[in-house]
């Protein structure tokens, strides 16, 4: 009898295990659903950053290197794949709209080498291109440097940092924008409980403290991004804090500036 109910236990243990791990390596895609139908419904792309897709995109291709020397969770290395499709997705619509709702016929290509419009390039071969180039250099380096107990602790340090950057683009676009009009907030919510859920993973399964540190930073900024968006739009940070604590920084009435 208690060896039937063990089996039973260990059985629904590796079903949670299973279905836990379907959604870290999905979920992670998840909230940019939202902003994606956003996009597509509204032809606009001024409410995303694509400098989001920009950091993930890096943090993503390096963890993927960081996989390759240090063997952490398949589940981990999977998430990291789905990302860096979705990431692609997401910039292959935003050129599409942008494509459509251009006035000025001047392109703006990789090949100008131009700093100013890095990442604002008006082709998506532009940010294929990128990407490739950038994993070359990558693979390129770790092939050297492998066998470095160090490089490698210091890539997985440097990408999953990135990516705890994530949700850094989306909060300054909107400190810029004095509004978060455009910004899909289940997006932001989606991370925020994707953000949790994952950083409980990490503390569970032992992972890498990379893992855990990244997790953490990133929830931190996605409430900073959720206090931004309340009513759509923007007061300076610090005036937005001091408000939901009762008061300003200059004890002075805030004055909302409209949307």
């Amino acid at each position: 009898m208690e060896s039937e109910l063990d089996e039973d236990v260990e059985s629904s243990w590796t079903v949670l295990s299973w279905l836990a791990s379907c959604v870290m390596v999905f979920g992670g895609a998840l909230p940019y659903v939202p902003q994606y139908q956003e996009i597509q419904r509204t032809g606009n792309t001024e409410g995303f950053s694509t400098r989001v897709c920009l950091v993930l995109l890096i943090a993503n291709i390096l963890r993927i290197f960081f996989w390759i020397g240090k063997q952490f969770e398949l589940t981990l290395l999977l998430q990291s794949v789905v990302m860096i499709l979705t990431m692609l997705a997401m910039l292959h619509l935003c050129c599409a709209i942008q494509s459509t709702n251009r006035v000025s016929t001047k392109q703006h290509r990789i090949t100008d080498l131009d700093l100013r419009y890095f990442w604002s390039w008006s082709a998506f071969e532009d940010y294929l291109l990128f990407c490739f180039g950038f994993t070359l250099l990558c693979a390129f380096v770790t092939l050297l440097f492998l066998d470095w107990v160090l490089f490698v602790e210091a890539l997985g340090s440097l990408a999953l940092m990135s990516e705890a950057m994530l949700g850094l683009p989306q909060l300054l676009q909107n400190y810029t924008n004095r509004s978060t009009r455009g910004m899909s907030i289940k997006m932001v919510l989606l991370w925020t409980a994707g953000d949790i859920f994952k950083t409980t993973y990490f503390v569970i399964n032992e992972s890498p403290a990379q893992f855990w540190v990244c997790g953490a930073v990133q929830i931190l900024i996605d409430i900073i991004i959720l206090l931004q968006g309340r009513g759509g739009v923007l007061e300076p940070i610090p005036a937005v804090i001091g408000r939901k604590a009762g008061y300003t920084l200059d004890r002075s009435p805030v004055h909302r500036r409209a949307g």
